[in-house]
């Protein structure tokens, strides 16, 4: 079996050339990396605010890691953040925080994983101490109206413990109750509002609506990443009615790292793209292929890039509409001197099941009636070694069927590597999702240098897509640090 990793570029064949950068030599598996400055994309940010002084600046803060340890700084960013506001300018105001608190419940309405609620606390207690009055807005699930399984009631418990007070609960987000109860707020307490999805008006932004969550409020602090690419009520809405309108601690550290270091990241420059489908990543990739020097794919969508070569394989999942799109994207990362690398070997099995007969085969040989569900070993040793050359990394998606413990080798490899790399001073960006779960899993994810709290939000971000509640906040002053 082949022990480089394939320039699929090319061929299917191992490459056996070999190129270097200034500082080290990369491994004959891979080829030169092309060194450009690309023009600084809009990533969330309007037109007016893509300003490259400040975008260098913020690239150079996330890229100065120190040797030995990952970055979990925060940088400067191109929006103005809570931390930007006075004192002054904070007590005794009544605050709308809209947070992301949609965490996992089991049947018994008891909390599974806390992760969301724990990335609301630094925003939260900051107002907590500059004496504002938080007024706490989320949504829970996808309700269809009011839906008691879907209340924000059993996350009053935790949010009290972590806050270290007593959280007030409010039966609804507008209204005659809510209105009282923000009245009845001491400096320094927080009121935790009903479901802002029980009301239809929040997904369709609807301005009456927005503007009664907008009255209950002196200014707003959007720190709910996960929802800031949709234009609702909460996120957008209520920015026209409430100023200042800026950023939380969490959505400025993800604009920092998903920004900052995507924009101009220290190179060489990787970017790891997995899961099942090409058709949920031909933006993110598209747009990586203008940025990074090495995009390593993993995940069902390598078989529609495999099938588009020509090559057998087998029961294995395939976009058949998508082969011509999997060809350019292939001629489009040789054109721009990207090494786009696909795996060398597969583990197959002969159903989709984790007790499944298993083996290890080279990608080019691929049998009937088997199917591919992880990458194989020399594809987990030369991914590794590509990795090992690089100065920035951002992985988005899981190398196989991770679910399936027979399966998830690959994907728990390469989370391994990069907690590696991350102590070695490589910035390392987990970029939501199933990523996330599995650098969870491996246990290594407080190593990394940012873990994005956002799916959806984190691949429209990486598509270059601007996002609407990020978009409506104020601008940020630019400052000489």
């Amino acid at each position: 079996m082949a022990s480089s990793l394939t320039r699929t570029s090319l061929s299917l064949r191992p490459s056996t050339s070999s190129s270097s950068t200034k500082s080290r030599s990369l491994p004959t598996s891979s080829v030169s990396l092309l060194r450009r400055s690309p023009p600084l994309p809009r990533l969330g940010f309007s037109s007016s605010a893509a300003d490259p002084s400040l975008s260098l600046h913020v690239s150079s803060r996330v890229c100065a890691v120190p040797p030995g340890k990952g970055v979990r700084g925060v940088a400067s960013m191109a929006k103005k953040s809570v931390g930007d506001l006075s004192a002054a300018e904070l007590k005794g105001k009544k605050v709308f925080v809209r947070a992301d608190l949609n965490v996992p419940l089991d049947d018994a309405q008891n909390i599974t994983d806390d992760t969301r609620i724990r990335a609301a606390v630094p925003t939260i207690k900051h107002l907590m101490a500059n004496g504002a009055k938080v007024i706490l807005s989320s949504h829970l699930g996808r309700p269809k109206g009011v839906t008691p399984k879907f209340s924000l009631a059993p996350l009053v418990p935790r949010l009290s413990e972590l806050l270290g007070i007593t959280v007030v609960k409010a039966d609804d987000c507008i209204g005659p109750e809510v209105e009282e109860k923000v009245a009845a707020l001491p400096e320094g307490g927080v009121l935790l509002l009903e479901n802002v999805r029980f009301y239809k008006e929040e997904e369709k932004n609807d301005p009456e609506f927005a503007k009664k969550l907008a009255s209950l409020a002196d200014l707003y602090v959007n720190d709910a990443f996960g929802t800031a690419h949709r234009a609702h009520a909460s996120t957008e809405g209520v920015t026209k009615f409430l100023k200042p309108s800026v950023a939380g601690f969490l959505l400025q550290k993800e604009l920092d790292y998903l920004v900052g270091a995507v924009s101009s990241p220290k190179r060489p420059f990787a970017a790891i793209v997995g899961g099942s489908k090409v058709s949920s990543k031909i933006g993110v990739i598209e747009s990586l292929l203008e940025k990074c020097d090495i995009l390593l794919l993993g995940g069902g969508m390598i078989f529609t890039f495999y099938k588009a070569q020509g090559l057998s394989v087998g029961s294995s999942l395939v976009e058949e509409d998508k082969l011509e799109l999997a060809t350019s994207l292939l001629a489009k990362a040789k054109s721009k001197g990207v090494s786009l690398l696909l795996p060398s070997d597969v583990i197959i099995a002969d159903k989709f099941a984790p007790d499944a007969n298993s083996k290890v085969v080279p990608a080019s040989e691929i049998p009937d009636g088997w199917m591919g569900l992880d990458i194989g070993p020399d594809s987990v040793k030369s991914f590794s070694e590509a990795l090992e050359t690089t100065k920035t990394v951002i992985w988005n998606g899981p190398m196989g069927v991770f679910e399936f413990d027979k399966f998830a080798v690959g994907t728990e490899a390469i989370a391994k590597k990069l907690a590696v790399l991350s102590g070695k001073g490589v910035t390392t960006i987990i970029g939501g999702g199933d990523s996330v779960a599995a650098v969870e899993k491996v246990g290594v994810a407080e190593v990394m240098s940012h873990i994005s709290t956002g799916g959806g939000a984190s691949l429209e971000l990486l598509e270059g897509k601007e996002l609407p509640g990020v978009v409506a906040l104020d601008e940020a002053v630019p400052v000489t640090v």
